[in-house]
C-alpha cells in the first residue's frame, strides 16, 4: 500500500507527472485490446495484406490521435502558439519543447501496439504468407483444385480443411513468424539505442543552461494556466453568490410579505460586515468581466514583479442605500 501511495502522489505532484500516467495507460490499454481483439484472416489473396495492415497500422492512428488529445502539453502547447504577443514575447524554443513533450508521449500507444503485433506474429502470417516460396517446404496440398497463391493464403486459417492432418502449415507458420518477432525486436533495440544515444549525445551539443531555461518556462505555463483557470472560478463564484445575495434582497425589499432572511444570506451578511477580503477586486459588472478576460488573452502581463511591493494599495469601500459603510479596504 506504501508503494502504490507513493506512486499516486508522483503522477499527482504536477502536470507531466500526469501525463507520463495517462501515455502508460493508453499503452497498457493497447495491449489490453489487441489481446481481446479476436483476428481472423479473410484467407483471400486479395484481401489478406489490406485487411492486416489496416489492424496494424489503423489502431495506432487511433491511439496517436487520442494521446494528443488527452495530453496537457498540447493545449499549452497550441495557446502559446496562437496567443497574440501583447505585453509578453513569444519563445519558439519552449513550443517546440512542448511539441516534443506531446510527440514522445503520444506515440508511445502507437508503438506498442505495433510492436505487440510483430511479436505475436499472427498479422504478419495473414499479410506475407502468400508471398512465401512453398518450394522451401515439403508436403504442400495438392489434392485440391486450388492454385499455389490460393493455397498459401490459406495458411492463417489453421481450421481450413485442406492443412488437415499437414505440417506444412505449421512450418510456414513458424517461418513467417520468426521474420515478425526478428522485425518486432529489430525495432525495439533500435528505439532503446537510439534513446540511449539521444541521452548521451544530446549534452554534448545543447547548453544546459537554455535547457533548464526552457523547461522552466514550459512549467510556468502550465502553472500559469492551472492558476489563472483558479482564479476564475473563485472570482465566478465569489460574482455568482453577490449576484444571488442582491436579487434575495430586491425580493425582500419589493415584496409585502416579511420573509426571514435565507440562512446563506445572513452568514453572508455578517463576514461581509467582519471585513473578510474579497477577491472580486472592483469587477461588478459583466462588461468589465469580459473586458479584463479580453486583456488577459490579447495582452497577457509582462514577466516582471518587482513592481508588486511597490505599488500602493487602492482603497474600496462599499455602502449601503443609507450611505453607511459595510465594508473598506485600504
Amino acid at each position: 500500500m506504501e508503494r502504490l501511495k507513493l506512486v499516486l502522489q508522483y503522477f499527482q505532484s504536477n502536470s507531466e507527472s500526469i501525463s507520463n500516467g495517462i501515455c502508460i495507460i493508453l499503452a497498457l490499454v493497447s495491449v489490453k485490446l489487441y489481446t481481446s481483439f479476436d483476428f481472423n484472416c479473410p484467407c483471400l489473396p486479395e484481401y489478406n495484406k489490406l485487411y492486416s495492415l489496416g489492424v496494424m497500422f489503423i489502431p495506432p492512428i487511433i491511439l496517436f490521435f487520442l494521446g494528443v488529445l488527452v495530453n496537457r502539453h498540447t493545449g499549452i502547447m497550441m495557446d502559446e502558439w496562437m496567443r497574440p504577443i501583447g505585453n509578453r514575447s513569444k519563445n519558439p524554443a519552449v513550443v517546440k519543447y512542448l511539441f516534443s513533450a506531446m510527440m514522445q508521449r503520444a506515440l508511445l500507444a502507437p508503438l506498442v501496439w505495433i510492436l505487440v503485433t510483430l511479436l505475436d506474429g499472427k498479422i504478419f502470417i495473414c499479410a506475407f504468407s502468400a508471398s512465401v516460396d512453398p518450394a522451401l517446404f515439403s508436403g504442400l496440398p495438392n489434392n485440391t483444385d486450388l492454385n499455389v497463391i490460393k493455397i498459401m493464403s490459406k495458411v492463417a486459417c489453421k481450421e481450413d480443411v485442406i492443412f488437415k492432418n499437414s505440417s506444412f502449415r505449421k512450418a510456414v507458420s513458424r517461418y513467417v513468424r520468426c521474420y515478425s518477432q526478428a522485425v518486432g525486436w529489430s525495432i525495439l533495440l533500435f528505439l532503446i539505442v537510439l534513446g540511449a544515444l539521444g541521452r548521451l549525445i544530446k549534452p554534448c551539443f545543447d547548453e544546459h543552461a537554455s535547457f533548464l531555461q526552457i523547461r522552466y518556462w514550459s512549467n510556468y505555463l502550465d502553472v500559469e494556466q492551472k492558476l489563472f483557470d483558479e482564479t476564475c472560478v473563485l472570482h465566478a463564484r465569489d460574482f455568482a453568490q453577490k449576484c444571488v445575495v442582491q436579487f434575495f434582497e430586491d425580493m425582500r425589499e419589493d415584496t409585502v410579505l416579511h420573509l426571514p432572511h435565507p440562512p446563506f444570506i445572513s452568514h453572508y451578511q455578517e463576514d461581509w460586515q467582519d471585513g473578510e477580503a474579497e477577491r472580486l477586486h472592483g469587477i461588478t459588472k459583466q462588461e468589465q468581466v469580459d473586458q479584463l478576460l479580453n486583456k488577459w488573452y490579447f495582452s497577457k502581463p509582462e514577466l516582471d514583479v518587482t513592481r508588486i511591493g511597490h505599488r500602493p494599495r487602492t482603497c474600496v469601500t462599499w455602502e449601503d442605500h443609507k450611505g453607511k459603510t459595510l465594508y473598506s479596504d485600504v
